[in-house]
């Protein structure tokens, strides 16, 4: 039998450094109270032993658990992952939180929450007792739920509200929805449409409140009418190409900003099937940028949102509010960018 490879300690470390054991804690927890030439020569050895931190001896030695939860809705996340359509909100998610996490010794921990529960609190109470995380990472809808965010400020936890700018605990971020949603009707301004609809997503979000006025913003900027041309619709492609089928009604429409993918595929696949081409005879731009975008045809332009960096935004924000360093008091923005691609082009 192969001999088994001794596992390597934080003594190894030490001793290799010519430190404490101590100094060795600190660096590893990136404390502020450390040289850095100190800071540097330990980590030479953390990276010539290949030594891997401990998360139950982490837990050990202070109040943290090194542990971040990151909370998402449980119906409209199981919905999106068994209709295999391309979405990748929570694949996002995990990218920017884990790496994020692994940058600081730290584990991002999912979960799947139901906002509408009549259990929620004795759920996210069981959870928080069973995990004791550092902080937790709250999504839409739950941003915005203050049944949540009472019971983390009450336990004195710490948490970001990605896609929420209420009043109250916890750190907000946005991904500049309203920003975004200006910049890609204006992107359709100025490629000459007048008539440019907008489908609304989910209520519920205050997202989508910010995106209508991002595209009333950009079309009074214009001196452009409204009227008839916002639409609603609940983020999925059923609501979608009922949207899209009241604003192809109406007279002179040459252009929809749809909230979401599965709202714009919707409306692709309406007009190809009343024999309209995209874009020259209907221009069309998404939100969110999933995979599937790139895929469609033509290409579909999109607002490409930023889930990865927010989420490690957030797992920045509560690391660095438990180590006592200092945190923004005002809305935190990672913004969103514009991709053109072929489903945008001048009106005939």
């Amino acid at each position: 039998m192969p001999r088994r490879r001794q596992a390597v300690t934080i003594r190894h470390v030490a001793a290799d450094a010519g430190v404490s054991l101590q100094t060795v804690s600190r660096v590893i927890n990136k404390e502020p109270n450390v040289r850095p030439e100190m800071a540097a020569r330990v980590q030479a050895s953390i990276d010539k032993l290949g030594y891997v931190p401990s998360i139950a001896a982490q837990r050990m030695s202070g109040s943290r658990s090194y542990l971040i939860l990151a909370l998402n809705d449980r119906d409209r996340t199981i919905a999106d992952w068994t209709s295999r359509q391309g979405t990748d909100w929570v694949d996002q998610m995990l990218l920017g939180g884990m790496l994020k996490c692994a940058e600081h010794g730290y584990r991002l921990i999912f979960e799947l929450v139901d906002t509408h529960s009549d259990h929620i609190e004795r759920e996210l109470s069981a959870a928080i007792a069973a995990l004791q995380p550092d902080g937790v990472i709250l999504t839409p809808p739950h941003s915005e739920n203050p049944l949540i965010t009472r019971l983390l400020a009450a336990q004195g936890i710490s948490f970001a509200r990605v896609g929420s700018l209420m009043d109250g605990p916890g750190f907000a971020l946005t991904m500049g929805d309203e920003g975004a949603a200006q910049a890609a009707t204006g992107h359709l301004v100025a490629l000459g449409h007048r008539r440019i609809g907008f489908i609304a997503g989910d209520p519920e979000y205050g997202l989508s409140q910010w995106r209508v006025d991002g595209w009333r913003a950009a079309m009074a900027a214009a001196d452009l009418p409204v009227d008839d041309l916002l639409v609603a619709g609940d983020f999925t492609y059923a609501s979608g190409r009922a949207a899209a089928e009241k604003l192809l009604a109406l007279d002179g429409v040459t252009a929809i900003v749809a909230s979401s993918d599965q709202m714009a595929l919707a409306t692709l696949e309406l007009a190809r099937g009343r024999g309209l081409d995209v874009p020259r005879d209907l221009s069309l731009v998404s939100f969110d940028d999933t995979p599937i975008t790139r895929f469609s045809h033509p290409p579909l332009t999109a607002v490409v949102q930023p889930i990865a960096a927010v989420t490690a935004r957030a797992v920045e924000l509560i690391i660095d509010e438990r180590a006592g360093r200092p945190v923004p008091d005002t809305p935190v923005v990672v913004p969103a960018a514009l991709a053109v691609r072929g489903s945008t082009a001048p009106p005939r």
